[in-house]
């Protein structure tokens, strides 16, 4: 029999995640990927060749675990609406207000993402957000394009200093000492929670 099913994903942060799922699950016999996104992938499947156990197993080996629960749902969008905002949006938070914009994304209000995001994660949503700009900021030091200046303007951070003091607080060294070796304090975003 042939099922068609739209799966809510964890850990989907990139472009590169969509192309290894497409990798893995295309040669899959038994398996059609209708579509995929972002944290969402509809696949139809003929169960007498394929069970649904075995897609999740495969998902969850390369880290993308289905999500079930409606918080865990609501969780994920809004890692993945911060992920959009610091990362590829560059500027926008300090043009638009992080909570405005994940409220917006995920059509509720920000109080509940923010009660909902603590609950199930331990972490506060405004931590997150703040260990998701550290990443950029890593990222940024060691493209070397840009002033420190520059950083914090685009980070929203209100000054140099503000900034500095907050990466030493979160990273454990000063950006000078971390320019001498960046790859050894570059942490996986999928590890924050």
């Amino acid at each position: 029999m042939i099922i068609k099913e739209s799966l809510f994903l964890k850990n989907m942060f990139s472009n590169n995640c969509v192309k290894l799922i497409k990798y893995v699950l295309g040669d899959k016999e038994g398996i059609t990927i209708l579509s995929i996104e972002l944290g969402l992938l509809t696949i139809e499947y003929n169960d007498v060749i394929v069970s649904k156990e075995q897609i999740t197993n495969w998902l969850e080996e390369l880290g993308f675990g289905i999500i079930i629960d409606p918080n865990a749902e609501i969780v994920e969008k809004t890692k993945l609406a911060a992920f959009d905002l610091i990362f590829k949006s560059l500027n926008t938070s300090s043009l638009i207000r992080n909570s405005d914009y994940i409220s917006d994304i995920l059509q509720l209000p920000y109080d509940k993402i923010s009660r909902v995001f603590s609950q199930v994660t331990g972490v506060k949503l405004e931590k997150y957000i703040i260990l998701l700009k550290i990443e950029k900021v890593k990222e940024m030091l060691i493209e070397n394009e840009y002033s420190l200046s520059e950083i914090a303007f685009m980070m929203d951070y209100s000054s140099v200093q503000y900034f500095s003091n907050q990466f030493k607080k979160i990273v454990g060294i000063t950006i000078t000492q971390y320019k001498e070796s960046p790859q050894k304090y570059r942490v996986s975003i999928d590890s924050f929670i």
